[in-house]
């Protein structure tokens, strides 16, 4: 064989590398209006929804809140949101197991993003795929719970690589599982020093304001460049 007729596409570099300048844009675009967007992701049961409206209650008296729910099918999270009073838009992937910048623009539009100054994006629950593509959010908040193990920095490096901050949820339930929080926090820290960690429990409330002020400041320097 000609050697010199082989053609390599690397399909996925490509797509990535598109999809990298598509979130930068959406970021600008974002900035234009006065828009802080947030993407949380983690593992399915980690406590992604109940840990958003823990941190709502403590900001929606000062920023216009709405909630983009990912999910592959379904829209039970969505309903939760709506029956807590917060603005939320179903995103249904067709069996895609994350967002993309696009997908992003599109639920921005149709929540009307112009006229919030917060937006939260709960991914869709896995620890690989979400990391992998760039949303176009300002910060990206990874939620990991006791009962998964301390151990998932070292197995999904490239979620904790990414992240700006990391929840460890259902602290409450400490006693009943082997987690070592200093341990998660090295382990966390081998992967990235500059990601801020927040024990908390959504079931009580417990760490939720340091979160939520995090949240705050972060949103406060974006809308007030």
């Amino acid at each position: 064989m000609d050697e010199s007729k082989l053609r390599i596409i690397k399909v996925k570099e490509s797509i990535l590398e598109d999809n990298d300048a598509d979130a930068d844009k959406l970021r600008d675009e974002l900035k234009a209006e006065k828009t802080f967007y947030i993407n949380v992701m983690s593992s399915p049961g980690s406590g992604k929804t109940s840990s958003i409206l823990q941190l709502i209650a403590r900001l929606r008296d000062e920023f216009r809140i709405g909630v983009l729910e990912a999910d592959i099918d379904g829209d039970c999270d969505t309903r939760t949101m709506l029956d807590a009073g917060v603005a939320s838009v179903q995103i249904h992937t067709g069996g895609m197991c994350h967002l993309d910048a696009d997908m992003s623009r599109q639920s921005l539009r149709e929540i009307g993003s112009a006229d919030l100054d917060l937006v939260i994006l709960e991914n869709v629950g896995n620890l690989v795929c979400p990391a992998e593509f760039d949303t176009g959010a300002v910060k990206d908040l990874v939620i990991l719970s006791v009962p998964e193990g301390d151990d998932k920095p070292l197995k999904y490096p490239l979620m904790f690589e990414k992240a700006d901050a990391v929840l460890v949820n259902k602290i409450d339930a400490l006693e009943v599982f082997d987690f070592d929080m200093d341990r998660f926090t090295e382990y966390v820290r081998m992967r990235n020093e500059m990601a801020d960690i927040f024990p908390v429990s959504a079931e009580t409330g417990e760490g939720f304001d340091a979160a939520a002020e995090w949240v705050r400041a972060a949103a406060r320097e974006w809308l007030c460049k």
